[in-house]
Protein backbone atom coordinates (compact mmCIF):
# COMPACT_ATOMS: atom_id res chain seq x y z
CA UNK A 1 0.00 0.00 0.00
CA UNK A 2 1.34 3.43 -0.42
CA UNK A 3 2.88 4.99 2.13
CA UNK A 4 0.27 6.06 5.35
CA UNK A 5 -2.73 4.57 3.16
CA UNK A 6 -5.74 3.36 5.00
CA UNK A 7 -8.11 0.82 4.46
CA UNK A 8 -12.17 1.71 5.25
CA UNK A 9 -13.52 -1.07 6.72
CA UNK A 10 -17.06 -1.53 6.15
CA UNK A 11 -19.43 -2.87 8.99
CA UNK A 12 -23.15 -3.83 9.18
CA UNK A 13 -25.67 -5.03 11.92
CA UNK A 14 -24.42 -6.96 14.60
CA UNK A 15 -26.31 -9.95 15.97
CA UNK A 16 -27.02 -10.73 19.34
CA UNK A 17 -28.37 -14.38 20.34
CA UNK A 18 -32.38 -14.34 20.09
CA UNK A 19 -32.16 -10.60 18.99
CA UNK A 20 -34.03 -10.67 15.02
CA UNK A 21 -32.13 -9.28 12.11
CA UNK A 22 -33.25 -6.09 10.52
CA UNK A 23 -33.80 -8.60 7.25
CA UNK A 24 -33.28 -12.32 7.02
CA UNK A 25 -32.27 -12.42 3.33
CA UNK A 26 -29.37 -14.43 3.04
CA UNK A 27 -27.09 -11.80 0.73
CA UNK A 28 -27.83 -9.68 4.19
CA UNK A 29 -27.05 -11.90 6.58
CA UNK A 30 -23.60 -12.79 4.98
CA UNK A 31 -23.03 -9.14 6.08
CA UNK A 32 -23.56 -9.20 9.95
CA UNK A 33 -21.15 -10.22 12.21
CA UNK A 34 -22.18 -11.54 16.01
CA UNK A 35 -21.06 -9.53 18.70
CA UNK A 36 -18.59 -12.03 19.75
CA UNK A 37 -16.97 -11.77 16.60
CA UNK A 38 -17.10 -8.03 16.58
CA UNK A 39 -15.65 -7.84 20.23
CA UNK A 40 -12.68 -9.86 18.99
CA UNK A 41 -12.37 -8.54 16.15
CA UNK A 42 -11.69 -4.67 17.87
CA UNK A 43 -9.70 -6.50 20.61
CA UNK A 44 -7.22 -8.18 18.03
CA UNK A 45 -6.70 -4.90 16.28
CA UNK A 46 -6.21 -2.59 19.65
CA UNK A 47 -3.83 -5.82 20.88
CA UNK A 48 -1.68 -5.33 17.58
CA UNK A 49 -1.49 -1.77 17.57
CA UNK A 50 -4.35 -0.83 15.21
CA UNK A 51 -6.23 2.58 15.79
CA UNK A 52 -9.82 3.06 14.48
CA UNK A 53 -10.60 5.82 12.96
CA UNK A 54 -13.93 7.80 11.74
CA UNK A 55 -14.01 9.01 7.72
CA UNK A 56 -13.33 12.41 9.11
CA UNK A 57 -9.99 11.53 10.74
CA UNK A 58 -8.92 8.80 8.26
CA UNK A 59 -9.02 11.40 5.30
CA UNK A 60 -6.14 13.60 7.23
CA UNK A 61 -3.85 10.76 6.75
CA UNK A 62 -2.20 10.22 9.88
CA UNK A 63 0.91 8.00 10.21
CA UNK A 64 1.06 4.46 12.01
CA UNK A 65 -1.16 1.57 12.20
CA UNK A 66 -4.82 3.06 11.44
CA UNK A 67 -7.70 1.61 9.99
CA UNK A 68 -10.77 3.45 9.28
CA UNK A 69 -14.18 2.01 10.94
CA UNK A 70 -17.50 2.04 9.24
CA UNK A 71 -21.00 1.63 9.50
CA UNK A 72 -23.51 1.30 7.04
CA UNK A 73 -27.77 1.53 7.27
CA UNK A 74 -27.96 2.91 11.09
CA UNK A 75 -29.35 -0.24 12.65
CA UNK A 76 -30.29 -0.23 16.46
CA UNK A 77 -26.85 -2.41 17.05
CA UNK A 78 -24.82 0.52 15.83
CA UNK A 79 -25.92 2.04 19.61
CA UNK A 80 -26.17 -0.91 21.18
CA UNK A 81 -23.09 -2.82 20.56
CA UNK A 82 -20.86 -1.37 18.22
CA UNK A 83 -20.71 2.05 20.29
CA UNK A 84 -19.74 0.60 24.02
CA UNK A 85 -17.52 -1.97 22.37
CA UNK A 86 -15.46 0.86 20.37
CA UNK A 87 -15.41 3.55 23.45
CA UNK A 88 -13.84 0.80 25.31
CA UNK A 89 -11.08 0.05 23.03
CA UNK A 90 -10.84 4.16 22.41
CA UNK A 91 -11.79 3.83 18.72
CA UNK A 92 -13.71 6.25 16.93
CA UNK A 93 -16.12 5.16 13.45
CA UNK A 94 -18.74 7.06 11.45
CA UNK A 95 -22.07 5.63 11.02
CA UNK A 96 -23.49 6.19 7.61
CA UNK A 97 -27.62 6.20 8.34
CA UNK A 98 -30.37 5.45 5.88
CA UNK A 99 -32.45 8.53 6.75
CA UNK A 100 -35.58 6.60 5.84
CA UNK A 101 -35.37 4.02 7.91
CA UNK A 102 -34.80 5.71 11.37
CA UNK A 103 -37.76 4.64 14.30
CA UNK A 104 -38.58 1.64 11.89
CA UNK A 105 -38.13 -1.59 13.94
CA UNK A 106 -34.57 -2.74 14.53
CA UNK A 107 -33.49 0.37 13.06
CA UNK A 108 -31.99 3.79 15.36
CA UNK A 109 -34.89 5.95 16.84
CA UNK A 110 -34.04 9.87 15.86
CA UNK A 111 -33.20 10.15 19.47
CA UNK A 112 -30.62 7.07 19.52
CA UNK A 113 -29.17 8.47 16.48
CA UNK A 114 -28.53 12.03 18.55
CA UNK A 115 -27.60 9.83 21.73
CA UNK A 116 -24.57 8.42 19.12
CA UNK A 117 -23.80 11.61 17.78
CA UNK A 118 -23.47 13.10 21.57
CA UNK A 119 -21.02 10.51 22.05
CA UNK A 120 -18.42 11.31 19.76
CA UNK A 121 -19.59 9.34 17.18
CA UNK A 122 -19.14 10.73 13.77
CA UNK A 123 -22.46 10.59 11.31
CA UNK A 124 -22.50 10.47 7.57
CA UNK A 125 -25.52 9.62 5.10
CA UNK A 126 -26.64 6.41 3.77
CA UNK A 127 -29.13 7.76 1.55
CA UNK A 128 -32.76 8.24 2.21
CA UNK A 129 -34.28 5.10 1.31
CA UNK A 130 -31.38 2.80 0.25
CA UNK A 131 -32.36 2.97 -3.13
CA UNK A 132 -29.35 1.83 -5.76
CA UNK A 133 -28.52 4.94 -6.75
CA UNK A 134 -27.52 4.47 -10.14
CA UNK A 135 -31.36 3.45 -11.44
CA UNK A 136 -32.82 6.98 -10.19
CA UNK A 137 -33.13 10.21 -12.58
CA UNK A 138 -31.83 13.64 -11.65
CA UNK A 139 -35.24 14.17 -8.72
CA UNK A 140 -34.67 10.94 -7.35
CA UNK A 141 -30.42 11.05 -6.44
CA UNK A 142 -31.32 14.79 -4.78
CA UNK A 143 -33.66 13.07 -3.07
CA UNK A 144 -31.71 10.27 -1.50
CA UNK A 145 -28.60 12.46 -1.69
CA UNK A 146 -28.99 16.13 -0.39
CA UNK A 147 -32.51 15.95 0.91
CA UNK A 148 -31.18 13.08 3.26
CA UNK A 149 -28.67 14.71 3.94
CA UNK A 150 -30.46 17.98 5.23
CA UNK A 151 -32.81 15.78 7.57
CA UNK A 152 -30.08 14.24 9.20
CA UNK A 153 -28.42 17.48 9.57
CA UNK A 154 -31.81 18.70 11.26
CA UNK A 155 -31.72 15.33 13.90
CA UNK A 156 -28.08 15.65 14.89
CA UNK A 157 -27.69 19.52 15.23
CA UNK A 158 -23.95 19.25 13.09
CA UNK A 159 -22.90 18.82 9.61
CA UNK A 160 -22.80 15.87 7.69
CA UNK A 161 -19.98 15.59 5.51
CA UNK A 162 -19.64 11.90 4.30
CA UNK A 163 -21.98 10.15 2.27
CA UNK A 164 -21.72 6.00 0.84
CA UNK A 165 -23.34 4.51 -1.53
CA UNK A 166 -26.17 1.73 -1.14
CA UNK A 167 -24.68 -1.40 -2.86
CA UNK A 168 -21.78 0.92 -3.88
CA UNK A 169 -23.27 1.73 -7.06
CA UNK A 170 -22.24 4.85 -8.19
CA UNK A 171 -21.46 7.22 -11.26
CA UNK A 172 -20.55 10.42 -12.53
CA UNK A 173 -24.37 11.23 -11.91
CA UNK A 174 -24.04 10.38 -8.20
CA UNK A 175 -21.00 12.40 -7.54
CA UNK A 176 -22.24 15.27 -9.55
CA UNK A 177 -25.25 15.29 -6.88
CA UNK A 178 -23.39 14.37 -3.85
CA UNK A 179 -20.23 17.56 -4.37
CA UNK A 180 -23.26 19.28 -5.36
CA UNK A 181 -25.05 18.40 -1.54
CA UNK A 182 -21.59 19.95 -0.33
CA UNK A 183 -20.37 16.35 0.89
CA UNK A 184 -16.63 16.19 1.69
CA UNK A 185 -15.94 12.72 0.99
CA UNK A 186 -18.07 9.58 -0.61
CA UNK A 187 -17.54 6.09 0.04
CA UNK A 188 -17.94 3.44 -2.98
CA UNK A 189 -17.40 -0.42 -2.48
CA UNK A 190 -13.97 -0.56 -4.37
CA UNK A 191 -11.56 -2.65 -3.19
CA UNK A 192 -8.61 -0.51 -2.24
CA UNK A 193 -6.42 1.51 0.85
CA UNK A 194 -7.30 5.23 0.45
CA UNK A 195 -4.24 7.65 0.76
CA UNK A 196 -3.09 11.56 0.30
CA UNK A 197 -3.65 10.85 -3.38
CA UNK A 198 -7.46 9.26 -3.52
CA UNK A 199 -10.25 11.36 -4.62
CA UNK A 200 -12.25 12.06 -1.99
CA UNK A 201 -15.46 11.56 -3.57
CA UNK A 202 -14.24 8.27 -4.82
CA UNK A 203 -13.04 5.97 -1.65
CA UNK A 204 -12.42 2.33 -1.42
CA UNK A 205 -13.97 0.33 1.29
CA UNK A 206 -13.96 -3.41 1.99
CA UNK A 207 -16.86 -5.28 3.78
CA UNK A 208 -15.88 -7.41 6.80
CA UNK A 209 -18.25 -10.54 6.00
CA UNK A 210 -19.73 -12.59 8.45
CA UNK A 211 -17.09 -15.58 10.35
CA UNK A 212 -13.73 -13.98 8.43
CA UNK A 213 -10.90 -15.24 10.70
CA UNK A 214 -9.20 -13.17 12.38
CA UNK A 215 -6.13 -13.61 10.37
CA UNK A 216 -8.05 -12.08 6.89
CA UNK A 217 -8.97 -9.62 8.84
CA UNK A 218 -5.39 -8.67 9.17
CA UNK A 219 -4.50 -8.93 5.39
CA UNK A 220 -7.30 -6.81 4.45
CA UNK A 221 -6.28 -4.13 6.90
CA UNK A 222 -2.56 -4.36 5.67
CA UNK A 223 -3.98 -4.84 2.13
CA UNK A 224 -2.23 -7.87 1.19
CA UNK A 225 -5.58 -9.61 -0.07
CA UNK A 226 -6.80 -6.85 -2.21
CA UNK A 227 -5.81 -8.94 -5.51
CA UNK A 228 -8.08 -11.82 -5.20
CA UNK A 229 -11.01 -9.95 -3.59
CA UNK A 230 -10.95 -7.54 -6.79
CA UNK A 231 -11.17 -10.30 -9.27
CA UNK A 232 -13.85 -12.02 -7.42
CA UNK A 233 -15.83 -8.11 -7.28
CA UNK A 234 -14.79 -7.80 -10.91
CA UNK A 235 -16.67 -11.05 -12.04
CA UNK A 236 -20.32 -9.63 -9.54
CA UNK A 237 -20.25 -6.48 -11.21
CA UNK A 238 -20.05 -8.40 -14.64
CA UNK A 239 -23.16 -9.92 -13.59
CA UNK A 240 -24.62 -7.25 -12.49
CA UNK A 241 -24.58 -5.05 -15.51
CA UNK A 242 -25.56 -8.02 -17.27
CA UNK A 243 -28.61 -8.95 -15.19
CA UNK A 244 -29.35 -5.28 -13.70
CA UNK A 245 -29.63 -4.74 -10.33
CA UNK A 246 -32.45 -6.37 -9.30
CA UNK A 247 -32.16 -9.51 -11.33
CA UNK A 248 -28.46 -9.66 -9.70
CA UNK A 249 -29.70 -9.09 -6.18
CA UNK A 250 -32.82 -12.49 -7.03
CA UNK A 251 -30.35 -14.77 -8.37
CA UNK A 252 -27.47 -14.35 -5.43
CA UNK A 253 -29.97 -14.93 -2.87
CA UNK A 254 -31.06 -17.48 -4.75
CA UNK A 255 -27.46 -18.71 -4.87
CA UNK A 256 -26.66 -18.10 -1.20
CA UNK A 257 -29.81 -19.50 0.12
CA UNK A 258 -29.17 -23.14 -1.85
CA UNK A 259 -25.33 -22.47 -0.18
CA UNK A 260 -26.52 -22.12 3.07
CA UNK A 261 -29.01 -24.86 3.16
CA UNK A 262 -26.73 -27.67 1.44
Amino acid sequence: MPKHAIVFLMYHELELPGRPLCQSEAGYVRYVLPESHFREQVTHLKRNGWQGLSVGQAVQFPEGRNVAMTFDDGCETDLLIAAPILRQAGFNATFFITCGRLGKPGYLSPAQLRELSGQGFEIGCHSMTHAYLTDLDESGLRHEISDAKLQLEQIIGAPVNHFSCPGGRCDERVVSVARAAGYRTLATSRIEANSASTDLLALGRVAVLRNVPLRALTAICEGNSFSRMRAQNTFREMARQILGNSLYDRVRDTLLNRSSSG
